[in-house]
């Protein structure tokens, strides 16, 4: 019965009904090209096309296959004819170029355009709008909304991203993203590579990412590869450097993590095995003690009778003890008044011995001090370029903005002698020997209105204006360009500049695009005439002033000289004085306060140790005072780091041992029958060897840290170890004496307890910290925090962004960013050839030069060799050399080289005078170089030749200072040929520069056999930047010396308990890997401030540490945990209320510095410092020595019950 229910009629409804189906949700949206594109003319518009998918013709089979494997299949039948793959494969070009190196990214590159221009689901994922004005058969799509799905998107960015473009140095996406690899991201890619804007896409191609239906239309998402991923064709994997997740774990990581495992595995292993079989052994005589814990003792009682003696003498005579003390820090504070102050970077961080110094001394010696410069780079916020339309056939030229003539109007200097500006225009002039500005309105158009405004014509054409020398830059060749203008090229200063040199922000070598104009201003420089140089300074001063008040609505001015950098870090420093001041005071104020021990609101003024904290933290002040006049006596001048480092290093030392003193007094029971001096004598006795143990440590270690050759850390390290022992002996004597004072004010009116804080050490926290269950987890997160470091501890970055060391504010960040983004051309770097090379012999001559004739590994083809590899030598370009330009003006067909046939004088190439002839006859040998007498002859005249429009060879202008001639003109003596980086914008790139050049340099020595080197000197470039060549050695030398002092001294004052002073030195060394760990998070960067940083961790690191292991060799209990415990109670809470508290309040207030080199190398380090040594002093540090803790000293324990037989201590020795 069914089928009689479908008739014929029904089947073919049903029929209709499934094609109106299939049709609706598998149809093309376009097929075939029609019309020229409006926006890219020699692409076309896709012709709008609604049926089903079209088999591919045979011809495009093979070229289907290339580009879109994925739609390979079956009869092949797609929504694009062979012209649409053709089109398609011209317009990838670039992608292919860059991306094709990684096949994954590439394949999903190609799936998006294959999907867009040739799937036969289109009418799914993309919505098309038709040009109605077509015909009715063919009409255009000029525009198309795209449907992707986001996990696409983000998979095929993912698989791109990493990608490189080994030619430019930079990743690809850099280049094909419309914008910097780092600011690009999955969806503005997409957006740009169908932007309308890009020359590429012929039409508007909208994208929509979602992974959901949007607006009826599935997006496409198809399969993508990831970049780890080898591709169906065989193709493999993308590399390392084209994909990050290609290249594995870091080795050092899985070294670690390994060695962490294998670490956790044993030590669980040997903790639980000890826990199952353990067996308490309990000592129970103490006689029989070895020679070595014999010695031990008698060292410990000695310094305990000396300095018990000591103490009792302060307290008995306190009057005296602190008017000697008083004398003593005014006779060396008085040294101040010879205080000097240097910010010079040359003297900061440049040993005199230093290969940069000695180089800087040799190039000043002979050729003068390198020239200050001061600099602008000019802008426009005017966004009107030009559009040249040249006489003669050709395409028509745009020029940016700032290259208009009203814009180079604008930008043209004036230096005004009868007005406001008298000082800076007539200073400029008087006290700069060379008035060489560089700049194009200065050099192109010799600082000329009427000569930028000139123009050739005639009533119907203008045949050339100032357009025809940015375009052709016949300046650059010639001195007189060769348009109908015949404009002199010369700059003012005899010579002509490169617009390589005075223009940025250009794509090549099409200036015409440049976005930026550059001004440089050498100012002559004086070495030992302080008069000049001070003027000189001041017209710097005086530039800097007029520049920041300067406006203009149509430019703008980055800008810098030569003292900016300096000017501004005093700035800084001045900025920062408030926040200095009031970290110090809520430090001080805690330490007032804390030092009390209030029983009730009513016995504040009984009970508060104001005055004592007050004096305290007067001593620190004293010793800081001290330490500086006596230095000062001795000529060693002071630093910026000193100033604000030492009185943090000092007073977290002096606290720490002044919270000890006070708190042991206060928890002590004075003896029967013994007076207070005694009381606080033996009290001293306790306390002083652990002082003087942490304070001697940090003082040679300090003292070790002066070895070094870099002078901030030197400097530093020198004036830190004095102040140390100066707080020390202070310590002793004078606040001795002010707690027997204070004490004998308080005597008989206050109760001995124990504070809260002591409290919860004693009965909470230490025996928590020291739980069987929590000491492995406390060991474990330790030495996990321990291998983490490690890892990475190789990550950590060298050098100093120069934009951390400027306030917030500083004009000269306008400066740093425009040099890094319009700058083509880095600075000068000068190849100088020592005196005693023989340039008159033709050997020595065929060693420099790079003409004709010379050797192939000269100084010239080897400088010009490196700079065709400049992305990895940093040499920008050929060197300027004056020899091969001296032979050129001495040649006979020259104009150049003229003598007076009378005289003999030398006739400059514009003297019109009969007498004037060549200084060589037309003869063989007069067509050769010049050798011998005949060289040195005619090479003055070279050097003092001017060029002009008939000799553009004239040395003058280019070579008169790189050529030192020396025994009257008669021979040559050092030399110099010049050359220029190429641009540099972080530390890496400048320590890279300097690598190369040196390397280069040493090179060209060899094949001399001549010594040569490299300079450079602008904002002290190499001479600061070598210390990063040598940083890692010296961090590593200055912190293993201070850890071997800190291990020698720590082993005699412990009274030769070697395995103590061990332990004290690895926890040490923890603290120092792990601040490593923190500086990689933290992006702290390894520079002479960090390092002075991690000296100063060292010797802070000792007062966590030393005081905790003391009371632990010096506990009498019977077991390791049990004298751990002790000494941690005893101890630890004066490390906690003294150093920690104190410090930690201090630093936060750090973090509000506007400085942004305070709040990364001081608010950061010093928060890292406090945090690691009080984590690692009273956490790891018990938990370690109650596992590997030194045994008792029988020695010792013996002399305590004999020493406190009979007295009411004797209960508490085995409390």
């Amino acid at each position: 019965m069914f089928p009689s229910l479908v008739t014929p009629q029904k089947y073919h409804m049903l029929f209709i009904l499934c094609k109106t189906f299939l049709f609706d949700h598998y149809h093309c949206v376009w097929y075939g090209e029609c019309g020229p594109s409006k926006q890219v003319p020699d692409k076309k518009y896709n012709c709008n096309y609604t049926g089903p998918p079209k088999p591919l013709e045979a011809e495009g089979h093979e070229l289907l296959t290339e580009l879109c494997p994925g739609l390979d299949y079956g009869d092949r039948a797609i929504c694009c004819d062979v012209a649409q793959l053709r089109t398609l494969k011209g317009s990838l070009q670039l992608p292919l170029q860059f991306l094709s190196r990684c096949p994954a990214c590439y394949f999903n590159l190609m799936t998006l355009f294959c999907e867009l221009t040739c799937s036969p689901h289109q009418s799914q994922f993309m919505n098309t709008t038709i040009d109605t004005k077509g015909t009715t058969i063919d009409k255009n799509v000029v525009a198309v909304q795209y449907y992707i799905g986001q996990t696409f998107t983000d998979a095929m960015y993912n698989a791109c991203k990493d990608v490189q473009a080994p030619s430019s140095n930079v990743k690809a996406l850099s280049l094909l993203c419309g914008k910097d690899a780092s600011q690009c991201n999955a969806t503005n890619w997409i957006q740009y590579l169908f932007d309308i804007n890009n020359g590429q896409t012929p039409f508007a191609i909208d994208p929509k990412f979602s992974d959901v239906p949007l607006s009826g239309f599935n997006p496409m998402n198809n399969y993508t590869f990831n970049c780890t991923e080898g591709l169906d064709d065989g193709s493999g994997p993308c590399s390392c450097q084209d994909c990050a997740a290609a290249c594995g774990l870091d080795g050092m990581c899985v070294v670690m993590w390994l060695s962490y495992m294998s670490f956790l595995l044993v030590f669980f292993g040997i903790v639980i095995g000890a826990w199952c079989f353990r067996r308490r052994t309990i000592m129970s005589e103490y006689v029989n003690a070895s020679y070595c814990e014999r010695l031990g003792e008698r060292f410990e009682n000695a310094m305990r009778e000396v300095f018990s003696s000591w103490g009792s003498f302060c307290v008995r005579y306190p009057l005296l003890v602190i008017l000697g003390c008083i004398i003593l820090v005014g006779l060396s504070s008085a040294g101040l008044v010879y205080m000097r102050i240097t910010t010079d970077p040359v003297e900061l961080w440049s040993s005199p011995s230093s290969q940069a110094r000695r180089e800087k001394d040799y190039f000043d010696s002979h050729f003068g001090p390198f020239f200050r410069t001061a600099q602008l780079i000019i802008t426009t916020p005017v966004n009107h370029p030009e559009i040249y339309k040249p006489y003669f056939p050709g395409p028509d030229v745009p020029f940016n903005t700032i290259l208009t003539k009203a814009i180079l109007h604008e930008a043209t200097l004036k230096a005004e002698c009868d007005s406001e500006k008298t000082f800076l225009g007539c200073l400029w002039l008087r006290t700069t020997t060379t008035a060489t500005i560089l700049s194009v309105p200065q050099t192109t158009f010799q600082n000329s209105h009427t000569q930028l405004d000139r123009i050739a014509e005639d009533e119907f054409f203008v045949f050339a204006d100032y357009h025809m020398v940015f375009f052709f830059l016949q300046c650059t060749a010639s001195l007189n360009d060769t348009t109908q203008l015949h404009d002199p090229c010369l700059g003012t200063y005899g010579g002509p500049v490169f617009p390589w040199l005075a223009m940025g922000g250009y794509d090549g070598t099409n200036y015409n695009n440049a976005t930026a104009l550059v001004i440089t201003f050498p100012l002559n420089n004086y070495k030992d005439d302080i008069v000049k140089k001070g003027k000189a300074m001041a017209w710097e001063k005086e530039f800097i002033r007029f520049m920041k008040n300067y406006s203009h609505p149509n430019l703008t001015v980055s800008f810098s000289a030569e003292r900016s950098i300096e000017d501004e870090i005093d700035r800084e420093s001045d900025s920062d004085i408030s926040t200095i001041i009031l970290s110090y005071a809520i430090m001080f104020i805690y330490i007032s306060l804390a030092l009390g021990h209030i029983e009730s609101c009513r016995r504040v003024l009984v009970d508060s140790k104001i005055s004592l904290g007050i004096a305290g933290i007067l001593i620190v002040l004293s010793s800081v005072s001290s330490s500086l006049g006596i230095f000062s006596y001795f000529g060693v001048p002071l630093t910026l780091i000193i100033i604000e480092v030492i009185p943090f290093l000092v007073l977290a030392v002096g606290v720490d041992n002044i919270f000890i003193v006070v708190q042991t007094y206060q928890r002590d029971e004075r003896l029967p029958d013994e007076e207070l001096h005694q009381q606080i004598g033996r009290i001293l006795g306790d306390v002083a060897p652990s002082m003087f143990l942490s304070s001697f440590s940090e003082t040679v270690a300090f003292f070790l840290g002066a070895l070094s050759n870099m002078p901030a850390v030197r400097t530093f390290s020198m004036f830190a170890g004095l102040a140390v022992v100066i707080d020390f002996l202070l310590q002793i004597s004078c606040f001795v004496s002010l707690l027997g004072l204070d004490a004998k004010r308080q005597e008989g009116q206050e109760t001995k307890t124990d504070g809260c804080l002591f409290q919860f050490f004693k009965k909470v926290y230490a025996p928590f910290v020291l739980k069987e269950w929590v000491r492995p987890i406390v060991v474990a997160v330790f030495v996990g925090m321990l291998s983490f470091s490690i890892a990475v501890v190789n990550k950590v970055e060298v050098g100093l962004d120069q934009k951390l060391s400027m306030p917030d504010d500083s004009y000269v960040l306008d400066y740093f960013k425009n040099l890094s983004e319009y700058l083509h051309t880095g600075a000068p770097v000068y190849f100088v050839i020592e005196d005693g090379h023989n340039y008159s012999s033709l050997e020595g001559q065929n060693a420099v030069c790079g003409g004709v004739g010379c050797n192939n590994d000269s100084l010239v083809q080897q400088v010009y060799a490196a700079s065709l590899l400049s992305n990895y030598t940093t040499i920008g370009f050929t060197p300027s050399s004056w020899l091969d330009d001296y032979f050129d003006w001495v040649k006979p067909r020259s104009t150049c080289c003229r003598v007076n046939n009378s005289t003999g004088l030398f006739c400059n190439a514009s003297v019109v005078d009969p007498l004037c002839v060549p200084c060589r006859d037309m003869t063989a040998e007069g067509k050769m170089r010049p050798q011998g007498d005949d060289f040195m002859h005619f090479l003055p005249m070279f050097l003092s030749d001017n060029p002009n429009p008939k000799c553009g060879k004239g040395g003058h202008a280019a070579y008169a200072s790189a050529v030192d001639l020396i025994d009257n003109n008669t021979h040559v003596g050092a030399t110099y040929f010049m050359t220029y980086h190429t641009i540099l914008k972080e530390s890496p790139d400048f320590v890279d520069a300097l690598k190369m050049a040196r390397a280069l340099a040493r090179n060209i020595s060899t094949t001399m056999d001549h010594n040569v080197f490299a300079y450079r000197y602008i904002l002290v470039f190499y001479v600061f930047y070598e210390q990063y060549l040598t940083i890692i050695y010296d961090t590593a030398l200055n912190l293993c010396l201070s850890l071997l002092a800190i291990f020698v001294v720590t082993t005699v004052l412990l009274g030769f308990e070697l395995w103590s002073a061990v332990l004290v030195s690895c926890t040490i060394a923890m603290i120092l890997v792990n601040m490593f760990g923190v500086m990689w998070l933290w992006d702290i960067s390894l520079n002479a401030v960090s390092l002075v940083n991690l000296v100063m961790c060292c010797g802070i690191s000792v007062e966590f540490c030393s005081h905790i292991v003391r009371a632990f060799t010096v506990s009498v209990k019977s077991t390791r945990v049990e004298r751990a415990e002790e000494a941690l109670a005893h101890m630890g809470s004066s490390v906690f209320s003294g150093i920690t508290l104190t410090k930690f309040g201090g630093i936060l207030i750090l973090a509000l510095s506007k400085s942004q080199i305070f709040q990364v190398f001081y608010f950061r380090m010093y928060l890292a410092i406090v945090l690691l040594g009080a984590t690692h002093g009273l956490i790891f540090l018990p938990v370690l020595l109650s596992y590997l803790g030194p045994s008792a000293n029988r020695a010792k324990v013996f002399a305590a019950n004999k020493r406190f037989a009979g007295t009411e201590r004797e209960p508490l020795l085995n409390y």
